[in-house]
């Protein structure tokens, strides 16, 4: 059974409607009973798949993003973003970016922040008077900052398939997710003037402003922390999502005094549900990967693509494609488990950086998160908001231009590399100082 037998009979049972993961593992499974490969390696490497400490912190980051409701941190991020720019007009739709980005820092997935924010802002924002469908766009567009932002989950992931230094990979995210949020942000001004977008007429007294300041406080100031501490060096990826349950719990419990223990308790039910997701498909496309190799898939890989051109420029806009076509049919973690042994070799002797490759990987599946047929942020919003997903006006959700200069375009791929090199070597030497 060839690997491009292996990847025929995944499409087909994926085409027959079998989940994704499902459909990973029955190809794997189908190639050794076929190659006479002992079943006892499925375990095997099923079980070296889950077995990597950063992986933990996607577990850790799935809990707070279950905390972020009970702890009270997702209603006063809302409130903070909306005292410094909510009276400017479309200054909920301001507030719908600023408070993606914001919780983008805490939780490090888009459907979480759509779980934690899409309620409280579409609801506002209809109260406003924001058309339904203008409200979901802004909503869906604004959380797909989630998974490029540090903490990212899908990054945390691609770290671990690909070998690279998480820290490196997560303090790369940043500069392309503040691009991304400054042209959302021009979006948003041009869109309100376009279509008068409300504004909020309520001024409220100097004394109430000071108090939603200091009460909001402690919880904008947590992506803060958690930035300083990849760019200092405190923390590696685990480290941060352990510590950003603590401070998680410590608000809760403490400092807003929101959560009790049967919040607790659920939102450890949710954590479990969601990990035990992402644990099969993460062990499903593992097996899915080592089937392929063994094959020598990847090699053809490299052989195809270093053969269609070796210029890294080339072979990036070449990914792009491919990408934003996998991100599509796709969910956006088992394309990161199949996809990345793929390319990362061809385009690593093309003089590709791994750690810059990751952050192309990412912006482009995280489209994929905007477009049926899987779209399921788009899905999810469009649930919340009580739209079809057709309504959504991609003027407002459509970001191509943007995900492709961030990713291929030569200077950002400059800037990436030498940010990254200089924040690494000044962590490195702090720590190697103390």
């Amino acid at each position: 059974m060839s690997g491009f037998e292996i990847i025929g009979l995944f499409l087909l049972l994926s085409l027959l409607g079998v989940p994704l993961a499902v459909s990973m593992g029955l190809s794997a499974i189908t190639y050794m009973v076929v190659s006479d490969i002992p079943l006892a390696t499925i375990a095997h490497r099923m079980g070296n798949a889950l077995n990597s400490f950063p992986l933990l912190a996607v577990v850790l980051f799935i809990f707070v993003g279950s905390l972020l409701n009970a702890t009270g941190i997702t209603y006063r991020l809302y409130e903070g973003a909306k005292l410094v720019v909510g009276r400017v007009r479309g200054g909920l739709a301001y507030v719908n970016v600023l408070a993606n980005l914001v919780m983008a820092g805490i939780s490090g997935a888009a459907l979480a922040d759509i779980g934690a924010l899409g309620n409280i802002q579409i609801k506002a924002m209809k109260e406003q008077g924001y058309k339904e469908e203008v409200a979901a766009s802004i909503t869906v567009a604004a959380a797909t900052l989630g998974p490029i932002f540090p903490p990212s989950i899908p990054m945390i992931i691609y770290a671990s398939v690909a070998e690279v230094s998480g820290i490196k990979l997560l303090i790369a995210g940043i500069v392309p997710a503040l691009v991304i949020t400054l042209c959302l942000c021009v979006q948003v001004w041009y869109f309100a003037r376009k279509y008068n977008f409300p504004r909020e007429t309520h001024l409220r007294p100097w004394r109430e402003k000071l108090h939603t300041a200091l009460v909001a406080l402690p919880a904008l100031a947590t992506p803060v922390i958690l930035v300083c501490g990849l760019l200092f060096g405190w923390f590696g990826p685990t480290e941060l999502a352990g510590f950003t349950v603590f401070y998680s719990l410590l608000l809760g419990a403490v400092i807003y005094k929101e959560l009790t223990w049967e919040r607790l308790l659920t939102g450890a039910r949710d954590t479990v549900r969601a990990t035990a997701t992402i644990m099969f498909i993460v062990s499903s496309a593992a097996i899915f990967a080592w089937a392929l190799t063994v094959e020598q898939v990847p090699a053809q890989m490299s052989a195809l693509l270093l053969g269609f051109s070796k210029n890294p420029v080339v072979l990036l806009m070449l990914v792009n494609v491919i990408l934003l076509i996998v991100g599509m049919f796709m969910e956006s973690i088992a394309a990161i488990m199949v996809m990345t042994p793929l390319i990362v070799p061809p385009l690593y002797e093309a003089g590709v950086d791994p750690v810059h490759l990751g952050v192309v990987v990412v912006l482009n599946l995280m489209i994929g998160l905007l477009t049926p047929p899987v779209g399921m942020s788009l899905y999810m919003v469009s649930i919340i908001s009580n739209v079809t997903a057709g309504a959504v006006h991609l003027d407002l959700a459509t970001r191509f231009d943007v995900q492709e200069v961030t990713g291929s375009g030569p200077a950002m791929r400059v800037h990436i590399r030498r940010s990254v090199g200089r924040l690494w070597q000044r962590a490195r030497t702090e720590e190697s100082a103390r």
